[in-house]
């Protein structure tokens, strides 16, 4: 591989790609990324080029290789900004981790998972869309769904007798015919608020930078929830995932609960107190704490 091709990017503390490796890698049938041994491959666009990359661990770096597409200094500039964001790389984590220790129910996650980072979804519509995808169904049968619309409406990169799928343009869902996403196991109601996305997005009503922009966290979730099939716990993930919002809470998750009491934080779902009380208590690292307990949804074998 030309030396053009390759940049390495430093981890902060407290970074494991191993442990990021491993939960995009759970057994779900993701069409966005692949996974080979320890690498991990994904498609984007920069602009309008899409490109091809893969991330490896190298010692105290990410190595990135552009496998496809053009290797210039800008679209470097631009993976660089991707994978931080995406791994929340500019994080400094270790105050989650001082409040974790504090925890006599959850201080093992400090080592049970230590440098997991909340792996993000740049995209903020693609956010939305999977949330709209999934709801009310199982996870594998959501990402088979979200298959189904990626590989019908996506861009892709061919490379080495393989194909790697972008998430499809506001542009193109907005043109998405109803019948066709009802045919791939849509709900008329799920197909109607993806293409009612799309067209905010493409319109502009709805932007992920206009939304970083906005002055406080219930401001976000506002504009968002403005929207139809933007619910609270929608507009909780897409700010956690896409924004990296520090308090959100997508509450009454399904996984959050059972969560909450495998750990011991409550008996019954209807302890709201004692859900209140414990994010409470790690104020300013509510998402992380989500994230952390999902986590302890699987176990690592």
């Amino acid at each position: 591989m030309n030396s053009d091709q390759t940049f390495l990017i430093p981890v902060p503390s407290l970074f494991s790609f191993d442990e990021c490796l491993w939960f995009l890698d759970r057994n779900y049938d993701d069409c966005l990324h692949v996974i080979k041994g320890k690498v991990l491959y994904k498609a984007v666009k920069i602009g309008a080029e899409p490109v091809l990359f893969s991330i490896e661990a190298e010692s105290s770096f990410l190595k990135v290789t552009v496998l496809a597409g053009e290797a210039s200094r800008e679209n470097k500039d631009f993976l660089i900004a991707y994978i931080a964001e995406w791994f929340d790389m500019n994080r400094n984590i270790q105050p989650f981790y001082d409040l974790l220790k504090t925890d006599g129910q959850l201080a093992y996650m400090t080592e049970t998972y230590e440098g997991f980072r909340l792996i993000g979804i740049y995209n903020i519509f693609e956010a939305i869309c999977w949330c709209i995808v999934g709801q009310q169904i199982n996870l594998s049968f959501a990402y088979k769904v979200k298959r189904r619309l990626v590989e019908r409406y996506g861009e892709k990169v061919n490379y080495e007798n393989e194909s790697y799928y972008i998430f499809p343009d506001p542009e193109v869902l907005l043109q998405a015919d109803l019948q066709e996403l009802k045919s791939m196991q849509f709900s008329e109601r799920k197909a109607l608020y993806v293409i009612g996305i799309a067209k905010a997005f493409h319109e502009g009503t709805l932007d992920k930078e206009a939304i970083r922009m906005l002055p406080d966290f219930d401001s976000k979730v506002k504009v968002l929830t403005a929207h139809k099939g933007i619910g609270l716990w929608t507009a909780n993930y897409a700010l956690m995932k896409s924004l990296h919002e520090s308090q959100a809470i997508p509450h009454g998750d399904i996984g959050l609960l059972q969560a909450l009491a495998n750990n011991g934080i409550i008996g019954d779902r209807s302890e709201t107190d004692k859900i209140d009380a414990l994010f409470s208590s790690f104020a300013g690292w509510e998402s992380y704490l989500v994230f952390y307990l999902w986590r302890s949804l699987t176990v690592r074998i």
